[in-house]
Formats: C-alpha cells, structure tokens, sequence
C-alpha cells in the first residue's frame, strides 16, 4: 500500500500544475461540453502513458533524441497554434461563452483533447520517463504505477466538473477574455520552454 500512495501523491503533484491539458479540461468544465468525455480522455491517456513507463518504455524513448526532438518542435508547434486560438478569442471578447471550435461536436473535443495530451512532451517527460523511473525502483511497480493512474482519473474529475462551481463568476464575457489571455500565456510559454530545453 505504501507504494500506492507514494504513486498517488507523485502522479498528483507533477498534474497539478496548470498546463495544456488542465486548460482544455477547465473550459470544457465551464462551457459544460462534453465533460465526462473530456475527463475520460485525459485519464485513460494518462494511464496508457503511465503504464508504459512502469514498464520500461521511458529508457526506450530516452536511447532514441531524434524522437524525443521531433516531438518537442511538433509539440510547441501545436501549443503555439493553440495560444493563438486563444489570443483570438481573447480579442474578439464573448466568444469563450458559446460552445465554438474544439467543443463544437464530441469529436472535435477529444481530438483536440488528444492533440494536447499526445502531442506535448511534458507529458511524455512527467508519466513515461520521470514516473516510470521512480516507479521501476519501488518495492512494487505496479502499485506505484495504479496509484498514479488514480490520481490522474480524480484530477481530471475534479477539475471537470468543479469548474462549474466558477459558472457564476464565468456569466461575465470579461472572465472568459482574462481565461483565454491566461490560457495562452499557459501555451506560449510551454511553448517557449520545449524550444529552448535541451
């Protein structure tokens, strides 16, 4: 059990951080689209990523820079368009509060869903490579490896549908300018980050 919940608070505190996915997952919650499915997507992404790694592949992507690179340029690529997206928004003011783009039908949300999960390689870095690591020199892996994927399923949960606790204060067009403006910062410098890391 001890390396359940060593999985638990690891796979918890490397979520927590605001990034592409819990942006997407947020304004999914506010916008009230497709929230069980978009909190599924995350989840069951993360533990697919998290299995991986428990089981060796993060030394395999490790042996091979060529991968790790392509996915950090096509990553910030897609994280630059994203911020865009979201400056636009931003600029255009309201727009945040009709189900537009990315929520507009159930497969443009988990695509996009998709794009910002598999297509960022912080992801890759958090579950496969830094949490397989650790998790490969617990007593029990496995354990260690469950508890992680707990924490992504009741992150992602959480966040999904106790975004509409902020509802009231997202009635006004100005808090959704102010969220697209924080989200793309969120993105550009994520962006910003994969380019200039080694």
């Amino acid at each position: 059990m001890q390396a359940f919940f060593a999985g638990f608070g690891l796979g918890l505190s490397l979520i927590l951080a605001i990034g592409a996915q819990n942006a997407f997952v947020l304004r999914a919650g506010l916008l009230r689209r497709y929230v069980f499915v978009v909190c599924l997507t995350c989840s069951l992404s993360d533990a697919v990523l998290i299995y991986l790694g428990v089981n060796g592949l993060g030394r395999f992507v490790q042996s091979l820079p060529l991968l790790i690179n392509v996915m950090r340029y096509g990553g910030a690529v897609f994280l630059f368009y994203y911020g865009a997206k979201s400056v636009i928004s931003a600029w255009r003011g309201g727009t945040g509060l009709q189900a537009e783009g990315e929520f507009s039908t159930m497969r443009a949300a988990v695509l996009t869903c998709l794009a910002l999960t598999w297509l960022n390689p912080h992801v890759y870095l958090d579950t496969v490579i830094l949490l397989g690591s650790i998790a490969v020199q617990s007593a029990h892996p496995a354990f260690f490896g469950l508890g992680a994927i707990l924490a992504s399923f009741v992150f992602f949960f959480a966040l999904g549908y106790g975004a509409q606790l902020l509802a009231p204060f997202f009635a006004r067009p100005r808090a959704w300018q102010i969220l697209d403006i924080a989200i793309a910062a969120v993105m550009f410098s994520i962006a910003f980050g994969l380019i200039l890391s080694q």
